[in-house]
């Protein structure tokens, strides 16, 4: 019981990063898919294995994995996601709900370059690579692509594992959270343009 409390505990303490609130807020962008969405700081909702999150999380459908726009440049055409949770596309299909609930609609207003900011996702479970390639093939036409940042070990292995790693770029950088929004897209686009001109 006391390691469920724990579990419970840091599921509630957890918090998206909150530092570029005065550069952007998803819900106040009129082109975001959150727009308008209003969030209780007193009332917690929403649940990882049944234990409650920081309200600040957003949710899109799926029943245990949440996400936060930290930023998105419209003139720059990316967006900083950081996710949180359990991602299963094996039982949930999440990455589905993620790209027709969210990603979609980000492409549809010119966001191709994709941060995915992943070091809180507590388990992976597999399923196929289609949305995967299709998610990159939407993007990949106009430049863009698709970075993850920070992915738990076990997590990398399974990417690897099923070949998602042919889809999205798989890149560390633990001091993210020092950056500006441009000082970080500047550095994951440098690391995709060096990896792609090996």
């Amino acid at each position: 019981m006391q390691r469920k409390e724990r579990r419970g505990k840091i599921m509630h303490d957890i918090e998206p990063f909150y530092n570029w609130r005065h550069l952007y807020v998803a819900e106040e962008d009129e082109f975001s898919v959150f727009y308008g969405r209003q969030h209780d700081e007193f009332h917690f909702t929403h649940t990882v294995y049944n234990y409650y999150i920081h309200p600040q999380w957003d949710a899109f459908g799926s029943a245990n994995l949440y996400l936060k726009v930290l930023f998105a440049d419209y003139d720059f055409n990316y967006a900083i996601i950081e996710m949180m949770g359990e991602w299963n596309d094996c039982i949930e299909n999440d990455i589905m709900i993620l790209k027709r609930r969210v990603i979609d609609h980000m492409i549809a207003h010119g966001i191709y370059k994709f941060i995915l900011i992943t070091e809180n996702i507590f388990n992976f479970h597999a399923s196929d690579d289609c949305y995967y390639q299709e998610w990159w093939e939407d993007v990949q036409d106009k430049g863009g692509w698709i970075a993850v940042l920070n992915m738990p070990e076990f997590v990398l292995q399974e990417f690897h594992r099923i070949h998602l790693h042919h889809y999205v770029q798989l890149l560390q950088q633990d001091s993210w959270r020092t950056f500006q929004p441009q000082h970080l897209f500047h550095f994951v686009d440098n690391q995709i343009l060096k990896m792609i001109s090996r």
